[in-house]
């Protein structure tokens, strides 16, 4: 593969995440002012909190890696432990978790296209990032192989 071509094949993989993360986003602000993405319950309630937890728990594994609003594999190797181990995506997992717990309690049918288009828009940054991680750390392909995406065990 030419370099330019790697080049190119880069670039167009970090639009893509920024695009997704863009799309994402505003849905989940969208979301939010329509006070569709808070849980009511305990059960609800309590999925959302696991999911900050989650989301915390990952952020401290990661450690002092900054964050990028398009997909760019940082320096320091190949993240597998904490929740990393269990999951590739976990701060996207908990994002989805939180978001899908919300919309369980105010379906509606704009709700529930919001919550797919940011859904979609997370599916494209989880793509973008991991077509790039894998060029930067190889040893990514046989770690995904082993781990799963979003939910434990099974996706």
């Amino acid at each position: 593969m030419s370099t330019d071509y790697a080049l190119m094949k880069k670039m167009t993989w970090k639009r893509a995440s920024l695009v997704g993360f863009i799309t994402a986003s505003l849905c989940l602000v969208w979301l939010f002012y329509r006070k569709a993405i808070i849980g009511t319950g305990p059960v609800t309630i309590g999925i959302q909190v696991a999911a900050v937890a989650l989301m915390a728990w990952a952020r401290v594994t990661f450690g002092r890696r900054s964050f990028h609003a398009t997909a760019n594999p940082t320096a320091g190797g190949l993240v597998t432990d904490g929740p990393y181990r269990y999951l590739r995506h976990p701060i996207y997992s908990a994002a989805l978790y939180l978001l899908w717990a919300g919309i369980a309690v105010h379906l509606s049918i704009p709700n529930v296209l919001l919550a797919l288009v940011a859904t979609a828009g997370l599916a494209v940054r989880m793509l973008a990032e991991e077509t790039l991680i894998v060029a930067k750390y190889p040893e990514y392909a046989d770690y995904a192989r082993r781990t799963r995406r979003v939910v434990p065990f099974v996706f």
